[in-house]
């Protein structure tokens, strides 16, 4: 009998050690994230902060004031978003903001120059609140991860940031850059910050 229990006892202990070295080696796993996801997340912070510049940020206000300039000031003569992202009735975007930058009058212009929708002013947010704004549907007109890497590498708009005219300082990187960050950070699931 004492031979049966040294051994249940040997086997009870055997298999707590294995169970324990199991848990724990899963629980490391799930702390460390792969290595495609740290890729990911550190594209995303390159993304971040393009969006995060003054380019983006002065036509993705969270109020209905825009900003300008690398400063991000108020611009002046109280232009407002308007129902559709394109100014208040009589004072619409387009009527100094052409499709081209004027430089010789310090105003800049690029195709159907208008404000983002107010679901997407991203002044204030954190990367990881930028980042679910990004990718929420009800928040960004419906685009999915693809489509939006469409919107940010292919719109003529957004595409003006790079050639910002006279006194504006470019994002912090290429847009071949971006588009990389971007690339990469879709293959991996778009994955945002905790």
């Amino acid at each position: 009998m004492r031979l049966g229990a040294w051994i249940a006892v040997s086997v009870f202990t055997a298999v707590s050690v294995v169970c324990l070295t199991w848990d724990r080696g899963a629980s490391q796993d799930a702390a460390q994230p792969s290595s495609q996801a740290a890729d990911a997340l550190a594209a995303y912070d390159r993304i971040a902060s393009v969006l995060q510049s003054p380019r983006c940020l002065n036509c993705h206000p969270r109020s209905d004031r825009p900003t300008q300039g690398d400063n991000r000031h108020i611009h002046p003569m109280n232009v407002q978003r308007g129902i559709d992202g394109n100014g208040m009735p009589a004072m619409r975007c387009s009527a100094c903001h052409q499709g081209h930058n004027n430089d010789m009058a310090g105003i800049p212009g690029a195709p159907h120059w208008h404000l983002a929708p107010a679901s997407m002013g991203w002044v204030g947010l954190s990367k990881a609140e930028l980042c679910r704004t990004l990718l929420d549907r009800d928040k960004n007109g419906g685009r999915s991860v693809a489509d939006l890497v469409a919107h940010i590498t292919g719109d003529a708009l957004v595409r003006w940031a790079w050639e910002p005219g006279a006194h504006r300082s470019p994002p912090p990187m290429t847009t071949d850059d971006l588009k990389t960050a971007l690339d990469a950070w879709a293959r991996a699931g778009a994955p945002c910050p905790g």
